[in-house]
């Protein structure tokens, strides 16, 4: 079985977040990167497809020279081989389109991605990938069994789960369910030495439409100031939860 496992390159949730040229652009300047949680539990599931099915991995991800350490971590976790799109991810559909013509070139049987990314959270990759290569696909994905060319998987729905059974070529957008936190993969040395040895393969991207395009960002409003209510002063509290918070 190949697998592809699509990688979003994204700030860390902790970094500090500043926009410049009149918020218009994102600065990176003293942002950490990483890869997108969404992902990880994704690459983490195709780690063990490959260690108890003897499946082959594939990263891939649409950017610049500046995700490749992006990429050479999800090599160290154990991922065979890596492709970068040499091309700037400003557009859902241009992404989707780049990662459609990676995975037909490739023949892969699993595609795994995140089901959105932490930094836009658009959602829509996978589900247009999908589309575009002719595979079935599953979102909000937490578990997923393949057996030959048939797949078991189990996704979220509004007050429960859902399971689907389906057929190879598959695209998943996983999400924390797929594996635990806790079973996620730290790269030790002698992966971080491995990884320097194995491929990353650099692709130009294909002509594409790029329908959207962002205009402006903003931080949401700052938190006001905190009122605190002495325990003996319920009145008090009722009366600006009803008329100030407006939440009773």
């Amino acid at each position: 079985m190949k697998i592809l496992v699509c990688i979003s390159h994204v700030p860390d949730t902790t970094s500090k977040i500043n926009f410049t040229e009149g918020d218009t652009k994102f600065d990176t300047n003293g942002v950490q990167f990483v890869i997108n949680p969404n992902d990880e539990f994704g690459l983490t599931r195709a780690m063990w497809f490959k260690e108890k099915q003897g499946a082959s991995v594939t990263v891939v991800t649409v950017g610049g020279a500046d995700t490749e350490p992006t990429l050479r971590k999800a090599l160290a976790i154990g991922a065979d081989d890596a492709i970068r799109v040499d091309a700037h991810p400003t557009d859902g559909f241009f992404v989707a389109k780049q990662l459609a013509n990676v995975a037909t070139q490739g023949n892969y049987d699993l595609i795994i991605g995140g089901r959105e990314s932490i930094d836009y959270n658009g959602g829509m990759v996978p589900g247009m990938l999908a589309t575009l290569i002719g595979a079935n696909f599953v979102n909000t994905c937490i578990s997923v069994e393949v057996e030959g060319n048939e797949a078991t998987a189990i996704r979220e729905i509004d007050g429960g789960k859902e399971t689907i059974k389906t057929t190879l070529p598959l695209v998943l957008g996983g999400q924390k369910g797929l594996v635990e936190e806790k079973d996620l993969r730290i790269p030790n040395m002698r992966g971080i030495m491995m990884a320097r040895k194995k491929a990353l393969n650099v692709m130009p991207a294909v002509e594409s439409a790029q329908p959207t395009a962002a205009t402006a960002f903003s931080k949401p409003a700052p938190k006001g100031d905190v009122k605190l209510v002495s325990p003996e002063n319920l009145d008090e509290l009722i009366d600006l939860l009803h008329n100030e918070a407006k939440v009773i």
